[in-house]
């Protein structure tokens, strides 16, 4: 028997995958097609102090193993989630769920993290600074160690729960904001976002998303975020929770060996709705496969 349970700053997983903030909803539209109990956690979707419409359409242009997205954080704001969407949650997801919250100020990531916090069913909270579809917001804060260690201290002075900033892969020394947000009190790191892409649209000669530029995702990410990781990985002590272009049992294996301790499966999911619920149940034959009898064992393996 294979041991797949990890720990993430003392939540327990049954298993490292989680379905990644954005392409999960708040877990109970997937919970229709099969046991979302399965899962180790799951992010929900990116939530704001304020309703979010989001942006202008069209948000999705496909490309070459991937996609570009620029939804632009449409949620319906925290205190809806809070009132409505984790209620709903409740009823057909029964481990702690991680909550992603995004901001356009210091005092607005504060504010719905002090708020979340409350919340019993939230066992993590996921703080986005580097969401690359929204002006003056997210990213701004993750492209700077200073902005986003100044982040990281205001969460951490309203909260109670483990803390993980998630990063932005659009930056030129991601190691300086990691170990800057981990001096400043964070839990974890997740990482990577998305990378900025854009697709033009031969026969307008016009951009195909209105916003010009999203978030670039999917399996062609995945080696920027092995080395990334890998690179986080010798830089700080807190766990990693590592993505970006994970689509098999196999990438699993191969990010933890870089670093994560758990692994978040992205655009996977709007490829495949079952795309976790897949890896999940691949993932005893391929530690086999590799003589892994516990996952534990091979967090950061490669740098040994």
């Amino acid at each position: 028997m294979v041991n797949t349970q990890v720990e993430l700053s003392g939540v327990t997983l049954s298993n490292p995958i989680i379905p990644a903030s954005g392409t999960f909803g708040f877990g109970y539209e997937f919970a229709e097609l099969y046991d979302i109990n399965m899962l180790g956690s799951f992010s929900f979707k990116g939530t704001t102090k304020e309703p979010r419409f989001g942006n202008p359409t069209p948000r999705i242009a496909e490309c070459t193993a991937g996609m570009i997205n620029s939804v632009g954080l449409q949620n319906p704001g925290v205190e809806k989630v809070i009132s409505e969407e984790l209620p709903k949650l409740s009823k057909c997801f029964h481990k702690p769920v991680i909550a992603n919250i995004s901001g356009f100020s210091v005092e607005e990531y504060a504010y719905c993290c002090e708020l979340i916090d409350k919340e019993e069913q939230v066992g993590i909270i996921e703080v986005n600074v580097s969401c690359p579809n929204v002006h003056n917001g997210g990213m701004s804060f993750g492209t700077s160690p200073e902005a986003a260690a100044e982040v990281t201290r205001a969460v951490k002075k309203v909260t109670t729960k483990p803390v993980y900033i998630k990063l932005s892969p659009n930056v030129t020394d991601i190691v300086s904001i990691a170990k800057a947000c981990e001096e400043a009190g964070a839990d974890g790191i997740s990482m990577i976002n998305t990378l900025m892409g854009m697709r033009i649209d031969l026969k307008t000669k016009r951009p195909v998303i209105a916003n010009k530029m999203g978030g670039f995702s999917g399996s062609a990410i995945f080696p920027v975020a092995v080395r990334m990781v890998y690179q986080v990985y010798d830089a700080v002590k807190i766990p990693i929770i590592g993505m970006g272009g994970v689509t098999t049992a196999e990438d699993v294996i191969e990010l933890m060996l870089a670093g994560a301790t758990a692994v978040q499966v992205g655009a996977a999911n709007l490829v495949n709705p079952f795309a976790c619920k897949d890896i999940i149940e691949d993932l005893p034959r391929v530690m086999e496969k590799y003589q892994i009898t516990n996952l534990k064992d091979i967090i950061g393996g490669a740098h040994k």
